[in-house]
């Protein structure tokens, strides 16, 4: 395992944050096919359901991911 130095990224910390980016971007992208195949629009409140559906891809990641 490496170790983080300060003021560079290494391929491990790449690797954690396009993780992250791809888990925010799928908040995105659930919401949007939710209120194109709901109708629903969520308006101002569609930040803080992105964030929910956000935290939800993250925990289904994690319970399938189990050994």
């Amino acid at each position: 395992m490496t170790t983080q130095i300060k003021g560079e990224f290494d391929k491990v910390t790449v690797k954690k944050i396009v993780k992250g980016a791809g888990i925010a971007g799928g908040g995105v992208a659930v919401l949007y096919i939710l209120q194109a195949l709901t109708s629903v629009d969520f308006g101002s409140y569609a930040p803080l359901v992105t964030g929910i559906l956000a935290v939800m891809i993250n925990a289904i990641k994690e319970w399938l991911k189990g050994k």
